[in-house]
C-alpha cells in the first residue's frame, strides 16, 4: 500500500522555523521525506537548528515576513534553487516589546504594528508563494491559528502570575482562520489546499502557577507539547490530506470542547 503521508521529493519551506512549534514541524516534514527550509529572520538560530541532531539535509534562507521584499527573494531563492515550493507553512511569530500589556494599556500604533507585523505578514506570504502554487496547479499552504482564533481567553488562567493574553492575538489568529478559508475557496479551483492548525496551550517555560491553573481546565488535564503537533502538520501537508482544504484542525487536548 502506497505510504500516504509519504512527502519524499516535497520542497517546503516553514516560516519562523527555528522557533518552538517550528522546529517541530521543520523535524517533522523532514523525517517524512520533505527537503525542508528554514525561514528566519535570525539565520545564526537557523544554523544552530540545522547542526542539531536529526535536521540533516535542512537549509535555511532569510525571511522578513514583515517586508514584501524578502518574501519574495525567499519565494525566489528557494525556487530558483528547487524548481518549485511544495509546501509552504506560515509559522512565524513577529511581536512588538509591549506585546503582554493589559488591554487599557494597549497604544493603538501598538495594535496596528503587531497586526502589519504578523496578520499582514501571513497575507503577503500567502500572496506571493501561493501565485507560484497557482501557476503549477498544486501546492499546500498550512497557517498557524491557535484556540484563541475561535474562542475568548480564559482570564482565570493567570490567577497568580504575571502573565496576560494579548488583545491583538485574538484578532490576528481569527482573522488568520477566516482567510485560510477564503483562501481555500480561491484557490481550490487550481489544485492548492489551504488549511489552518489551531493548538492549544503548549508547554513552554511557564509558571508553575500557570501550568496547574491549565491543567485544572483543560480535560486532558496539562498542556500540551510542541512535538503533540508534528503528526497533524505532517497530515495536512500530506495526500492524506488530499481532498481537505479550508479546515482548520484544532489540537487542544478538548479545550474547545467543554
Amino acid at each position: 500500500m502506497q505510504d500516504i503521508f509519504d512527502l519524499t521529493g516535497k520542497i517546503a519551506v516553514v516560516t519562523g522555523g527555528a522557533g518552538l512549534i517550528g522546529r517541530q514541524a521543520v523535524s517533522a516534514l523532514r523525517a517524512h521525506g520533505a527537503k525542508v527550509y528554514i525561514a528566519e529572520l535570525d539565520l545564526d538560530r537557523a544554523r544552530a537548528v540545522i547542526e542539531s541532531p536529526g535536521f540533516s539535509g535542512v537549509e535555511s534562507v532569510s525571511l522578513d515576513i514583515t517586508s514584501e521584499e524578502s518574501i519574495a527573494v525567499m519565494a525566489r531563492e528557494v525556487i530558483a534553487r528547487e524548481g518549485r515550493i511544495d509546501i509552504l507553512m506560515n509559522n512565524a511569530y513577529p511581536r512588538t516589546p509591549d506585546w503582554g500589556a493589559l488591554f487599557e494599556d494597549i497604544k493603538p500604533e501598538s495594535w496596528r504594528a503587531n497586526v502589519d507585523m504578523h496578520m499582514n505578514g501571513y497575507f503577503l506570504c500567502c500572496q506571493i508563494v501561493g501565485e507560484e502554487m497557482r501557476k503549477r496547479k498544486r501546492g499546500c499552504i498550512i497557517n498557524m491559528g491557535s484556540i484563541y482564533g475561535i474562542v475568548g481567553p480564559d482570564f482565570s488562567l493567570y490567577k497568580g502570575t504575571t502573565l496576560t493574553n494579548a488583545a491583538a492575538y485574538s484578532a490576528i489568529k481569527g482573522g488568520i482562520i477566516n482567510f485560510t478559508r477564503y483562501l481555500a475557496s480561491y484557490y481550490g479551483p487550481h489544485g492548492v489546499r489551504v488549511n489552518c492548525l489551531s493548538p492549544g496551550g503548549i508547554q513552554d517555560g511557564q509558571s508553575e502557577a500557570f501550568l496547574k491553573n491549565y491543567a485544572e481546565r483543560c480535560p486532558m488535564g496539562r498542556m500540551g507539547n510542541a512535538g503533540e503537533l508534528a503528526g497533524s502538520i505532517v497530515f495536512l501537508a500530506s495526500d492524506a490530506a488530499s481532498y481537505i482544504t479550508g479546515h482548520n484542525l484544532v489540537v487542544d487536548g478538548g479545550w474547545t470542547a467543554i
